[in-house]
């Protein structure tokens, strides 16, 4: 069994989309078993306790100064026996060792098709604004592994979603959380504990099990 930590930094809403999924037994082959917050504040944590699963705070302020944040990350996360790292919301990039640490066992989820509307200062409402900005008829988010260039590791998993006339920045990002954020991150956790992704350079490959074609 896969032990999953997800790390958040606000309201946790892909959080509770993994929660969900677990009580579904839409995960197979992992668990849940913590919940690590950049912000003391963030309604994820509520989320964690809600569901009985252990939640930490790691103010990433209080160690930034020191150039050690990585290292308590590290620690952490190897003292609960983790072998699966989710960022669900986490406004934080993550520095060379913690990537080093769990390559390919990190996975990130991301509000757009990459390699549209990716990369340093894409985050929140800015990828939907800019989305919006640039006229495209269709939009999406992916899940990937993290790797030292932000929103550059292996692709996983891909959902469109389309673009409407009315849209606004605010309408886009709810509907691309319903359509695909929520249905693909908890399939790409899945897949993963089951050893199912193979990681080939920059490439990944679904391998086939079960029933499923």
């Amino acid at each position: 069994m896969v032990k999953i930590a997800v790390l958040v930094s606000g309201g946790g809403t892909n959080l509770q989309a993994l929660i969900d999924a677990e009580r579904r037994g839409e995960i197979r082959g992992g668990e849940l078993a913590l919940v690590v917050s950049s912000s003391a504040g963030a309604y994820a944590l509520e989320r964690a306790a809600q569901a009985g699963i252990e939640a930490v705070t790691l103010p990433r302020r209080e160690y930034a100064a020191r150039g050690d944040y990585d290292r308590a990350l590290i620690a952490l996360l190897q003292s609960r026996g983790i072998g699966l790292v989710v960022l669900a919301g986490f406004l934080c990039v993550l520095g060379p060792e913690m990537v080093a640490a769990y390559r390919n066992r990190i996975l990130n989820i991301h509000p757009s098709l990459i390699p549209a509307f990716c990369g340093d200062g894409f985050y929140g409402l800015r990828v939907h604004e800019r989305a919006l900005a640039a006229g495209v008829k269709v939009t999406g988010a992916t899940v990937h592994f993290v790797s030292e260039i932000t929103d550059g590791g292996p692709i996983v998993l891909q959902q469109a979603v389309a673009v409407r006339e009315d849209d606004t920045a605010e309408s886009l990002q709810q509907r691309v959380m319903r359509e695909a954020e929520w249905k693909l991150l908890p399939r790409a956790v899945s897949l993963f504990c089951e050893g199912r992704i193979a990681v080939d350079g920059n490439r990944t490959t679904i391998l086939q099990g079960g029933n499923e074609p």
